[in-house]
């Protein structure tokens, strides 16, 4: 095939992510490498890396913008492009180093990146002598101005120019020196670990250098560690490292092919205990396990930058996957940090029984059902993201129930009747843990809808109080009616338990748009609630008739203190207005039927408020009485025949807590 006739057909077909704008450049440095030890001169062998910056716009050199980067120039002292090396550079997927993992299409690579290539190259040529060639690579013309001539240096040696840095890779790669330099050391660290020394390799810019020795030197934590796993009769290479926690990396695998990095991939949280920087005798670090195996090598993609590896596969398949690969190296690092993850074990561990204890005990009857690396977390995780962990445990064990509800049913064919019991008792007990995880969860919601009641009576930091309307939303969603809203949505129970069981309930709604009153004002009470009994239970004779009641709640503004006389202004008058419009409107069922008595339905008004001057005077003029504590009036007001009472926010949050505080207590919930 010509390289030159099918190139851009090749480039068209090679793909190569945005984001791995600076692999054809390490890919360059590792062409460095190879010729370095085809020469046989590791121990002197040099490379430098120098990134090319556009040159300044202006003469004020002090502007602290950096420049972009136009190119990159690589030097090496390597055997050079000699007659065998330049032969395979003209050739598309060349076998010439296949043995180090060479796929023959590095240089696609580089036109993929950048618009011209430029090497000047010194060798050895067939007779003993040195000479130099030249030539130019683009996407045009392919290999051209390739010519040998007298040499101008001393030794072998190249020099590549990657230059017209297409932009839009260039704006997806680091533009630091630093960080171009790390992330040469992480594609080349193989070389650096295996036994024998890697070339010098250099990292130049603008006159500064870093060396990836000390660098190296500077990542390293302690020494690696090696070691050889077999998954499905391959053999794979595993090399523990510690880096130092001053490196911004996180614990991962690095999965490597033909001596280079490949493909990274996070395991932080994937093991109980390895959550963020851990520890040794030597302080803090992170840790990678580099992975690399033959299997690896002939199942990498052309352009090294993923694997043709199926996350899993079918077990009758003799193919590996990444899953299998994933979990048995795993185990692997397990026990290569066991004693340093022990603490963070303990101390994740302790973190989810806490939680438990003082926030959300409702997990408590499921824990074990649960296996322990799920009840292990960071212990710097959040309360929301710990929460959001705890529920999707606990929606598994509901899950499994189900499940095991559907097969529990029959008894499994030749089972045994005290096996089928004991697996029936087995179900039924954890239906009965679940069952008390709901509970729990019910009285932790009445413990933070108290607490939130308590945060919508204090004063805001801009000094004022929260409108009624924050107060209203906690007991019962605005403008909505029993039709449109959950029982659990409401939460009456706050002012008096009875009042969860209504049938008709409606909030902040216009008597006209109550179906069930019949009433044409358009006058609107906080809450209304009625109590109507459709088909009832006849228990004394069949000469009763049950009665319906209404509730009417009255909610006002924190510290309100303009109550004056009037339905607009008085409280206790709208809450009377309101029962007698109801009564007035022939109220019937929800199926139409009359209700027995309308003019005296029993009637109940709640006044929600603060107990202000100007409300103590109303409920003195309504006569009511105070209570003993002082927080609150009641009375019953004959004309109406209805009973009042006025409950200060202070005595509802008091009378809310005191009424639960058995329930926290058992569940070990502070009630204060």
């Amino acid at each position: 095939m010509s390289l030159q006739t099918n190139l851009k057909g090749r480039l068209r077909n090679t793909s190569l992510p945005k984001s791995h704008g600076l692999m054809p450049v390490f890919e360059a440095v590792v062409n460095s490498i190879h010729s370095i030890e085809e020469r046989d001169c590791s121990d002197s062998g040099r490379i430098v890396l120098s990134i090319d910056r556009a040159a300044q716009a202006s003469l004020d050199f002090s502007a602290k913008t950096q420049q972009p980067i136009v190119g990159f120039t690589i030097t090496d002292n390597g055997c050079g492009f000699d007659e065998v090396n330049f032969r395979s550079f003209e050739t598309l997927d060349s076998d010439h180093k296949i043995g180090k993992g060479c796929r023959g299409v590095g240089r696609l690579m580089w036109l993929k990146v950048f618009d011209l290539v430029e090497v000047e190259s010194h060798f050895i040529d067939s007779e003993g002598e040195l000479k130099k060639r030249i030539l130019c690579f683009d996407d045009k013309k392919g290999v051209h101005g390739e010519k040998v001539v007298p040499p101008t240096a001393q030794k072998p040696g190249t020099i590549i120019k990657l230059m017209g840095f297409d932009k839009s890779y260039r704006k997806q790669v680091p533009c630091k020196g630093a960080s171009i330099a790390n992330q040469l050391l992480e594609h080349v660290l193989w070389y650096f670990v295996r036994s024998e020394k890697p070339p010098r390799m250099i990292v130049e810019e603008s006159g500064e250098t870093i060396d990836l020795d000390t660098l190296y030197e500077e990542h390293m934590h302690a020494s690696t560690h090696h070691e050889t796993i077999t998954i499905q009769d391959h053999s794979f290479d595993l090399i523990h490292i510690k880096f130092r926690a001053s490196v911004n990396k996180k614990h991962q695998l690095a999965l490597c092919a033909a001596n280079r990095l490949v493909k990274e991939e996070s395991i932080q949280g994937k093991m109980p205990g390895l959550y963020g920087k851990i520890s040794d005798a030597d302080g803090e670090f992170t840790y990678t396990c580099y992975v690399s195996s033959n299997y690896l090598d002939e199942h990498v993609r052309s352009e090294r930058t993923s694997f043709n590896i199926a996350e899993d596969v079918d077990s009758m398949l003799n193919d590996v996957s990444f899953s299998t690969i994933r979990v048995e190296v795993l185990a692997r690092t397990k026990e290569y940090l066991q004693d340093v993850l022990a603490e963070n074990v303990s101390a994740g561990r302790k973190r989810v029984e806490d939680f438990i204890d003082n926030n959300a005990p409702r997990y408590r009857p499921i824990t074990h059902y649960v296996t322990e690396e799920m009840l292990i977390v960071d212990p710097e995780k959040s309360d929301r993201d710990l929460e959001l962990h705890l529920h999707a445990q606990w929606y598994e064990v509901e899950r499994q129930l189900v499940t095991e509800g559907h097969d529990v049913m029959q008894p499994r064919n030749g089972e045994l009747l005290e096996v089928y019991k004991e697996r029936l008792s087995e179900y039924l007990r954890k239906a009965e843990d679940l069952k008390k995880s709901d509970l729990a969860n019910y009285v932790s919601h009445r413990k933070v809808v108290i607490d939130l009641l308590q945060k919508s009576i204090e004063r805001l930091d801009n000094g004022k109080y929260a409108r009624e309307d924050m107060i209203h939303e906690l007991i019962m969603p605005m403008r909505k009616d029993s039709s449109e809203v959950f029982v659990d949505s409401c939460n009456l129970w706050l002012i008096d338990e009875r009042l969860a069981f209504h049938n008709y309930l409606a909030s902040d709604k216009t008597l006209n748009a109550m179906p069930i009153t019949g009433n044409v004002a358009t006058k609107e009470p906080d809450l209304l609630s009625l109590k109507v009994f459709d088909n009832p239970m006849l228990v004394n004779d069949d000469a009763s008739f049950p009665l319906a009641s209404i509730t009417v709640i009255e909610i006002k503004r924190p510290m309100r203190n303009d109550m004056s006389g009037g339905e607009d202004k008085d409280p206790i008058d709208q809450a009377l207005s309101y029962l007698e419009r109801v009564r007035d409107g022939k109220v019937t069922t929800k199926s139409g039927r009359p209700i027995p008595g309308n003019n005296d339905i029993p009637g109940y008004c709640y006044v929600l408020c603060d107990l202000t001057e100007s409300m103590k005077k109303r409920c003195r003029r309504a006569n009511l009485r105070i209570t003993s504590d002082g927080m609150g009036y009641f009375g019953y007001n004959e004309p109406s025949h209805a009973y009042i009472e006025v409950i200060s926010f202070d005595q509802l949050v008091k009378a809310a807590r005191e009424r639960n505080r058995a329930f926290f207590d058992k569940l070990g919930l502070p009630s204060a």
